[in-house]
């Protein structure tokens, strides 16, 4: 229902846009466009209702009537953008008087015809639309009521930052006794532990906690995830990548067998002290295949494995059981994550939360759902008891799937309608993806998920606050994190996977196509309209209404098709594909008209791009980091709305291309050779994510003038959030005067004469990664009296002793300090 809600929502304004004088529609149509937008008001409305009713309260005849709102919302932005890139669609200088005369008076005659297409179009929308809110009356839409529904819950999750490690301090202890204090075994024997129990309980918290822990004493340690549907291979690589991230660091693009890695592993391990954590494995398979790498080697090494099946630890050996949390480690959580603490819990909330801690039976990530959800109803007592009503009592005395469901379900129904969109698009990544938060929130942007009310608010900004939003609710968690701290990185815990693709199957809002060929298809009557590609075969399906296509297995491009059929994509995201064998088969992108989301990043792209991306007028990302491509096309300067472009440090830009995207927010990593390039930044005024890499031009030269250039494009950069400046091959002198970095927060110089003179107090910097060739004693009281300042990696090339002491006073609110001397 909320994806129909979400669709109406985008469709309604751009019907609103169809009603302007510029598009000069038949009086006819506009007048079938007023009666749309009306009756779709009254339609969005009934499904909002809808939509507060759980689907298993809903019977057939509702959800045929929503699913049929879906596809013919659909349909009509379909209509409507086809209809704006046909009128406003890409016009291509002509040099020539003549020429642009003919191609002027030809585009009117086919604007026309465009014209006259979209009123015939609209019209058999129209009876379409007048169908859907006939059996909206029929079925008596409007006056369905959600009832109460008892909850037995379950869940299963990676949660180890969002617990805190609450309560399990007994535990660790225990398995660190077990582990390192010897139960009859071989002093040089190799130690196993498997921990078990259902899912949620805190199995992975629990193992993580004992190896970081154990960690320092070990030669060398790993921590892998097997996960339900496992690829083999891939496992064994990643296991050969944690434990030697650069010995081991291009193991992913190699195309060796199983028993080849095998090998490795054990070679690797012969003479070393190893600490290896497997955690979520579900059958002994796999197992198995480990077993062979992890020999015994006679030097007390340690494996730790976490499963939710008894037979699979039992078999494992080492079988220890997780037990829920107490009563008062469950209390400590839960009121920890709402109020703070226990003793600043108001005191009209202490009964219902003793309701709720009960039916939460101990299960941790049960009280972080349930706690995430109350956080935001703080202030309401009555919605406190309505969530405890609605939560069974089941949970202690008999976890089961479909419990736990429910009580995801009831963190899922509190969200608005853009964020069941937002979350629901997750479903297109494969279990224990890491997903990038950049590039999630520019997807997001190019399906029309995100919607700024005013015209001033960015949309990455705006989408950004979404990403939070679902992290505050614990939907998602956090995977990893920049150097200052910031996140760049979510996991989707395996049940909220769960939930999330059995309710986009539902919506049919995503089509997945797994690795052994399963397919998550479209309910009846739907079409495919998001694609998320885990196979190595492309798909036979009907593609024509295709808007975004995401591929997770490199091997697959070897079959892709062309894509120039499918006029409707927005998305087109080829990221980590093999296309270095491939420069001539992307041409069709320029039949893609609609296209918003382009990306070959990590493909080793080598040939030239297209100049077809010309065509592209609606694209808003390109993301080409990673590839092989050394100067883009002449023809991308028509790309206006593009609002991100990430390009390699190799690839040269076209002269005078950054004048024409007056649109770009983020830009990196551009190839600054010139005082030119360096100047048309300044003209970039939407800026606020920056990175550059100063270097000579293809003759060799360094132009003197080109840092001056770019200090005096800092000066007007007045958005600039986030700016780094690499200069491999010469120091770069940043002196100068810059008045407008008010809202620099994170700022990383490779190499420069010495510490910027616009690096001032009055900075909101907080974190700073530079290397300087010289450091003065003024340089480090600015460093000192930079009070957002919390990461610092300072590099000098000379001694900086003698001002360490005076540097350390001045610096105390520090969570992160790197210094060094070449």
């Amino acid at each position: 229902m909320e994806v129909a809600t979400g669709a109406l929502g985008t469709l309604i304004p751009k019907l609103g846009q169809l009603l302007q004088d510029e598009y000069n529609l038949q009086k006819g149509a506009k007048k079938n466009i007023e009666f749309l937008s009306k009756e779709l008001e009254r339609i969005r409305a009934a499904l909002c209702n809808v939509g507060e009713v759980p689907v298993e309260q809903l019977n057939e005849l509702v959800r045929i009537w929503s699913r049929d709102v879906r596809e013919l919302s659909y349909d009509m932005e379909d209509i409507v953008d086809t209809f704006m890139v046909r009128v406003q669609g890409p016009d291509t200088p002509s040099k020539k008087s003549a020429k642009k005369f003919i191609k002027k008076l030809g585009n009117i005659v086919t604007k026309a015809k465009t014209r006259h297409e979209i009123a015939e179009e609209i019209k058999d929308i129209k009876e379409r639309v007048r169908e859907v809110a006939e059996r909206r009356d029929r079925y008596k839409v409007d006056a369905i009521k959600p009832v109460k529904t008892l909850v037995d819950p379950r869940i299963t999750a990676l949660y180890t930052k969002t617990t805190d490690l609450v309560g399990i301090d007994e535990a660790r202890e225990e398995l660190i006794t077990r582990l390192t204090k010897g139960d009859g075994m071989s002093a040089q024997q190799q130690r196993v532990v498997s921990i078990v129990g259902f899912g949620g309980l805190g199995k992975t918290t629990l193992a993580k906690a004992v190896y970081d822990q154990l960690r320092v004493q070990f030669d060398c340690t790993a921590f892998v995830s097997v996960s339900q549907n496992p690829d083999l291979n891939k496992l064994l690589k990643n296991l050969l990548y944690e434990l030697d991230k650069q010995k081991h660091a291009n193991i992913h693009s190699t195309m060796l067998e199983e028993r080849h890695l095998i090998d490795l592993i054990r070679e690797f391990l012969q003479n070393k002290r190893y600490l290896i954590v497997i955690d979520d494995i579900w059958d002994t398979k796999p197992w198995g295949i480990l077993q062979c790498s992890l020999h015994d080697n006679g030097l007390k090494s340690i494996i730790i494995t976490t499963t939710r099946i008894l037979d699979v630890a039992e078999q494992i050996g080492g079988c220890y059981k997780q037990k829920p949390l107490t009563h008062e480690s469950s209390k400590k959580l839960f009121y920890g994550r709402i109020f703070g603490s226990e003793g600043t819990c108001p005191g009209q909330y202490f009964e219902v939360s003793e309701k709720i801690l009960k039916k939460c039976g101990g299960v941790p990530l049960a009280i972080i759902t349930t706690s995430s959800l109350l956080a935001n109803k703080s202030g309401n007592i009555k919605e406190w008891n309505d969530v405890c009503g609605s939560i069974g009592s089941g949970l202690a005395r008999n976890p089961s799937m479909d419990g736990m469901r429910k009580i995801l379900l009831l963190s899922y129904h509190d969200l608005p309608a853009h964020l069941k969109a937002c979350l629901l698009y997750l479903s297109i990544f494969p279990e224990d993806y890491e997903i990038d938060k950049v590039r999630l929130i520019w997807k997001w942007i190019a399906e029309d998920f995100v919607h700024c009310e005013e015209e001033s608010q960015s949309l990455f900004e705006l989408g950004e606050s979404y990403f939070n939003e679902l992290l505050n609710r614990s939907l998602i968690q956090v995977a990893d994190k920049n150097s200052d701290d910031t996140i760049s990185s979510c996991r989707v815990h395996d049940m909220v996977l769960e939930l999330i693709c059995s309710l986009s199957r539902e919506e049919s809002f995503v089509t997945t196509v797994l690795g052994d060929s399963r397919q998550s298809m479209p309910s009846s009557g739907s079409m495919v309209r998001r694609l998320s590609l885990q196979s190595t075969t492309w798909p036979k399906m009907e593609m024509s209404k295709l808007r975004s296509v995401t591929i997770f297995s490199p091997a697959i491009i070897n079959t892709m098709p062309s894509l120039s059929c499918c006029h409707l994509l927005r998305v087109l995201d080829l990221e980590g594909c093999k296309l270095k064998e491939h420069s001539s088969s992307l041409r069709f992108i320029g039949n893609l008209f609609h296209l918003r989301y382009l990306s070959l990043a990590f493909t080793g792209y080598a040939g030239e791009l297209p100049v077809e991306i010309a065509k592209l007028q609606f694209l808003q990302t390109l993301r080409l980091y990673g590839t092989q491509i050394e100067e883009l096309p002449s023809g991308i300067v028509g790309l206006t709305q593009l609002m991100f472009l990430w390009v390699d440090g190799r690839t040269s830009l076209p002269n005078g291309l950054l004048r024409h995207l007056p649109s770009l927010e983020m830009l990196g990593v551009v190839r600054v050779d010139s005082a030119c390039i360096a100047g048309e930044l300044g003209l970039l005024t939407q800026l606020r994510d920056l990175e550059v890499d100063l270097t000579h031009d293809k003759e060799g030269i360094w132009d003197e003038n080109m840092c001056t250039a770019l200090v005096g494009s800092l000066g007007k950069l007045h958005k600039i959030q986030y700016l780094v400046v690499d200069s491999e091959e010469m120091a770069a002198n940043l002196e100068g005067s810059v008045e407008s970095l008010g809202n620099l927060s994170y700022l990383r110089i490779g190499t420069a004469t010495s510490l910027p003179t616009w690096i001032r107090p009055a900075l909101l910097l907080s974190s700073l990664d530079i290397t300087v060739v010289q450091v003065r004693r003024e340089d480090i009281q600015v460093l000192g009296r930079l009070q957002a300042l919390r990461y610092l990696d300072l590099t000098v090339a000379g001694d900086i002793v003698q001002v360490l002491e005076r540097f350390m006073e001045l610096c105390q609110d520090l969570k992160i300090l790197y210094l060094a001397s070449h």
